[in-house]
């Protein structure tokens, strides 16, 4: 996609940190500015001015954004010209009020509940009036065509921003704020004008995915969504991808959208962080053991051939030796296909950080290598048996580091970004495309495979 800005229009870099959240929304600041007249600027050398999307989920995240944006000011210093460095998203959210005395290096912040003002900041800070066309302004609505950062055609769709849980290790409720749903209208506009483009995979992103239309007030739920979203990408033989489900969100209602509407990916992506009662309790979250197995046990017997990814969270406070390998078999038990380990971070604001019982840091290390451990084991076995099948695959880009190029994509049971991805090393696409592919080879979570035409290799899997 690509936009013709006026002769003397101000470009602007874009450098995103953290999560397909932010991708999203410097998506929609990008689409923002471009409709009101800048460009977009490749590197520094090029730029007039930077907007750094930061991330601050963790400390070791919010250390990175600033980072990052020190880099870039002593870049801008080093410069021929004067390059003005605005900072957006978590970091402004979470720590607004004492950033410009201590990064006097940015023009100007910008919280993430902000962001839809971008115009004007960037017109502010470089001292122009854009002339904003009237289909970007607000008496048209809301934007409803934001551009892609992921390349090829898979897209991420955010369907809600906040969150109402806060979990006594996550600080996210007091950076994004309070649970709200995207308007259906709104996501639909969004999904149809993508699939138009050449989108032909839609990842349903926010922080609770499952409870999505509970304050809506018009009885939406989760599983209407997919429903409905599954007739509009339908004609573009597209896939829908959900992330970030909580137990608690897996009603009945959920789990038959997600096993009868076609264009819904068996794909299941449940972090319960924990499965020790105790420590969920400690966690400000629900849930055991046997609770998440009997749960998992239904998905299973329910979605045929299902993947399922979750997460662990290792060393929260008041964790024992008992707690962790409670958790440690608890995942070798249940085989999942990914498993995310995470060591617990003691993240200001937040209840954990109050408590006493802190694990300490060679404790935790030495939890989080056992956990990994595990999870790569049962991770690589998963994309193992994948081999001999013959799959669909999203060409997502070309990989020119080896002595022969070869295209790079992922399959169903793939999230992009996420999971590895699937080497084709015999045969012709384009980025974007759609092609069979039959998988011959995997090492750790990559698979290799050829694309067969024609009825070679029987219908996909």
């Amino acid at each position: 996609m690509t936009h013709a800005p006026e002769a003397e229009a101000p470009h602007v870099l874009f450098v995103t940190l953290g999560c397909a959240k932010n991708e999203v929304d410097t998506d929609r600041m990008r689409s923002l500015l471009l409709r009101a007249g800048y460009g977009e600027a490749d590197d520094t050398n090029d730029a007039d001015a930077v907007i750094v999307n930061t991330c601050s989920f963790l400390a070791s995240a919010t250390s990175e954004s600033v980072e990052r944006t020190l880099e870039l000011a002593e870049a801008a210093r080093e410069g021929v010209r004067e390059l003005p460095i605005v900072m957006c998203g978590c970091v402004p959210s979470r720590y607004g009020a004492d950033l410009p005395s201590e990064l006097p290096e940015v023009a100007s912040f910008v919280r993430a509940d902000e962001e839809d003002g971008i115009v004007s900041v960037m017109d502010g800070v470089l001292g122009r009036e854009s002339v904003v066309p009237a289909a970007a302004g607000a008496a048209s609505g809301p934007l409803t065509q934001p551009l892609r950062t992921v390349q090829g055609a898979s897209a991420y769709v955010k369907i809600s921003d906040g969150c109402d849980r806060f979990c006594s290790f996550c600080a996210i409720p007091y950076i994004r704020g309070r649970y709200a749903s995207r308007p259906y209208r709104e996501i639909e506009r969004e999904v149809s004008a993508l699939a138009r483009e050449g989108v032909r995979e839609f990842v349903l992103i926010g922080q609770d995915t499952g409870i999505w239309g509970e304050d809506l007030g018009e009885g939406d739920t989760l599983a209407s969504l997919l429903t409905r979203l599954g007739e509009v990408v339908r004609p573009y033989g597209a896939w829908l991808r959900v992330l970030y489900l909580q137990p608690e969100g897996m009603t009945d209602e959920l789990i038959a959208a997600i096993r009868d509407v076609p264009e819904v990916l068996p794909y299941i992506d449940i972090p319960i962080q924990h499965c020790n009662a105790r420590v969920l309790r400690s966690m400000n979250r629900t849930g055991s053991a046997e609770e998440f197995s009997a749960l998992f046990s239904r998905l299973r017997r329910e979605i045929p051939d299902m993947v399922l990814r979750t997460t662990g969270l290792v060393g929260f406070p008041g964790e024992t030796d008992e707690e962790f390998e409670e958790l440690l078999a608890f995942v070798g038990r249940e085989e999942f296909d990914y498993t995310s380990v995470f060591t617990y971070s003691r993240e200001e604001g937040t209840a954990g950080a109050r408590m006493s019982d802190q694990v300490p840091e060679d404790v935790k290390l030495e939890r989080t290598q056992r956990l990994h451990d595990v999870a790569e084991e049962l991770g690589f076995s998963a994309t193992a048996s994948h081999v001999g099948e013959v799959v669909d695959v999203i060409v997502d880009g070309l990989d020119t580091d080896g002595e022969v190029p070869e295209l790079i994509g992922h399959a169903w049971f793939q999230a992009p970004d996420c999971d590895g991805a699937v080497h084709i090393s015999e045969g012709e696409a384009a980025v974007g495309d759609v092609v069979r592919v039959r998988l011959t080879e995997a090492f750790c979570y990559e698979l290799e495979g050829e694309i067969v035409h024609g009825d070679e290799g029987g219908e996909a899997a």
